[in-house]
This record gives structure tokens, sequence and C-alpha cells, in this order.
């Protein structure tokens, strides 16, 4: 079986497992959700590093990429390219992951009075 078909399909798998997964999930769990796929996507950046700084990508998955076989420079290029990019989708992932983690975990926490508030609420007693 060609390696670019059983990539598209685990990609397609996965991407259908991942909507049952985040639409099954009640509302109050959504922040641990979150971290978990922060979590997830800090292991995609290590893959994609590694994938950026080899020197050449194997046989099999230059097939699946638009490269020759035969070329090693264009099998250099390629994978850096796409290492490249997968370490930029995911930083960006990861960084507005956590910035939207701790947004909703602020919406938690109990707000703090103002001067004036606790004044007024001591006049009044």
């Amino acid at each position: 079986m060609n390696p670019l078909t059983i990539l598209s399909l685990i990609f397609v798998l996965s991407c259908i497992v991942g909507y049952f997964v985040v639409w099954g999930v009640t509302p109050a769990l959504h922040t641990p959700l979150m971290a978990v796929t922060n979590a997830i996507s800090g292991i995609v950046v290590v893959a994609a590093i590694v994938v950026a700084g080899r020197d050449i990508l194997p046989p099999d998955v230059c097939l699946a990429l638009p490269c020759s076989p035969e070329t090693t420079e264009g099998m250099q290029w390629t994978g850096k390219i796409f290492g490249f990019l997968a370490v930029t989708l995911c930083a960006i992932n990861i960084f507005g992951g956590f910035a939207i983690t701790s947004r909703m975990l602020a919406m938690f926490k109990p707000k703090e009075k103002s001067g004036v508030e606790i004044a007024a609420k001591e006049a009044g007693e």
C-alpha cells in the first residue's frame, strides 16, 4: 500500500476520533482537555524537530512527498521545509492553547474588590 494512502487514512481517522472525543466531553472538563492537547502538541514539536534535523528522509516517506527518491538534496530540503512548518504551527498551537487556558482559569478566580467598593461596604454596615 502507498505510504501516502496510509498516512491519509490515519489523518482522517484521527480527525473523526478527535471530533467525537471533544464533543463527548462535558463543559466542566474542557480546561483539562485543552491542557492535554497542549501536551500532545509538545510531543508533535519534538517529532517535527527530529524531522527537520534529519539529513535525508527514508525513501518510503519520500514517495509521499514532492521529491524524487534519487535526489538526496531534494529530500533534505523537503524534510527541512515540512519540519519547519510543523514546528511553527505546533508552536502557535501551544502558545495559543496556554493563553486560552489561562484566560479560562482566570474566569474562576474571585475578583478583587477596589478600595471604593470596600469603603462603600464598610459605610453601609
